[in-house]
């Protein structure tokens, strides 16, 4: 940086809540000046997503709250280290996956659960069923509620793949992230993406069909 560069340190030059400004321009922004609004813009466009996204990937939402935080902490703490032409998102993807992963591993070393969390953790089944149903777009209950055994049953069946197909899934299916985004996300060639992908979708759908006619 010049040295007669000066820096506002309270506002940015572009308007931060504009649509059209990346994510990108909004964490060098951030990096740059320090400005606490830009980490908020940031984080509120992550919000609902990301919470979703690690809700489906730990099956809890206390734990999914947790791993949130923990994410925007590490992008708080590392944001010296991305790099300009870097994109944010998968960037971002990759740090609450590894925090999410660490969470895991952290519960089954201290897979020792009181009554009360017990009761908490019900709750939680809860929360992660409604973040599901809202992003659905079913609006009608009955029909939710016909295709709960089913949606059960396939739910059982994603949850017992390998944590790694999992969370391909999870990235490509549920995010939405192109294979060379989840590769990236997961450090795996893309083709590895592509061969997780058919083997757990084939798996869910084979699922889905014997529950199918189960209940007919």
């Amino acid at each position: 940086m010049d040295a007669n560069t000066t820096i506002n340190r309270n506002t940015p030059s572009f308007d931060s809540k504009d649509a059209a400004v990346t994510d990108e321009q909004l964490l060098l922004a951030y990096r740059e000046t320090g400005n606490r609004d830009l980490f908020a813009q940031l984080l509120k466009r992550y919000e609902r997503e990301l919470f979703s996204y690690l809700c489906r990937y730990l099956g809890n939402a206390e734990m999914a709250e947790d791993v949130f935080q923990s994410a925007f902490l590490q992008v708080h703490l590392k944001c010296e280290q991305f790099e300009e032409g870097r994109r944010f998102r998968p960037w971002l993807y990759t740090i609450a996956t590894n925090q999410a992963i660490d969470s895991q591993r952290r519960q089954k070393r201290h897979n020792i659960l009181s009554l009360d969390t017990a009761g908490r953790s019900s709750d939680d089944d809860e929360v992660c069923r409604l973040v599901n149903l809202l992003e659905s777009g079913e609006d009608d209950p009955l029909t939710y509620a016909e295709r709960t055994e089913r949606c059960d049953n396939v739910r059982d069946t994603l949850n017992s793949l390998p944590e790694s197909m999992t969370a391909v899934v999870q990235l490509v299916y549920y995010q939405g992230m192109k294979y060379r985004e989840a590769a990236e996300v997961l450090d795996i060639p893309v083709g590895t993406v592509k061969s997780r992908l058919h083997a757990a979708i084939a798996k869910l759908t084979d699922v889905w069909n014997e529950s199918q006619v189960e209940l007919t």
